[in-house]
């Protein structure tokens, strides 16, 4: 049986006066992916916060350090934690254009050494996935496997930022009912 989807509980309308502002930052984005995520179009509503989530997108799309399959998987697995349809999809298209087949994504959900990313790459992902998942359960230890591979104390914030915000982001899209592309067709 095909589940229905719930109608958005906001519709992403700019404040009065603001519309300008935010359809050029969509038209930057268009310009950028094809097309404005849904998810992206909620934060119309609030055109500031819209600018400082681009601006922590922007940060590590340009990332000097970490792999783009990293950061992806990162999201990816943290969006599959709490069952974000709308993210998971995201990041499954994300992978696939970064070369990533849908197999070897999903054989990391239930295995994280599956994770399609460097051996150098993996206690970044398990301290960034337990950062959002039971963050009282990091240790020195975990953090000191990050470093043994090279990795700086910016890095491993970094990458627990990155879980962490995406599951705020998630969050949000999931209070307000705008699980997949087209909530708001």
């Amino acid at each position: 049986m095909h589940e229905q989807t719930p109608a958005p509980l906001l519709l992403p309308t700019p404040p009065q006066g603001e519309e300008a502002r935010v359809e050029a930052v969509f038209r930057h984005v268009e310009a950028h992916l094809g097309m404005v995520p849904d998810g992206l179009r909620l934060y119309g509503i609030s055109p500031d916060l819209l600018d400082s989530f681009l601006s922590g997108v922007s940060y590590f799309l340009g990332h000097k350090r970490l792999s783009q399959e990293l950061l992806t998987m990162i999201r990816y697995l943290a969006s599959e934690r709490v069952g974000c349809r709308f993210c998971i999809s995201l990041n499954e298209a994300r992978l696939a254009q970064l070369g990533v087949s849908l197999e070897a994504a999903q054989a990391a959900r239930d295995d994280l050494d599956r994770a399609p990313i460097s051996e150098r790459e993996r206690p970044l992902l398990r301290l960034a996935l337990k950062g959002v998942t039971d963050p009282d359960a990091v240790q020195a230890a975990d953090l000191d496997a990050a470093r043994a591979q090279g990795w700086s104390d910016r890095d491993l914030f970094d990458v627990v930022a990155l879980a962490a915000n995406n599951r705020a982001f998630t969050l949000v899209l999931k209070t307000f009912k705008v699980e997949q592309q087209g909530a708001f067709a």
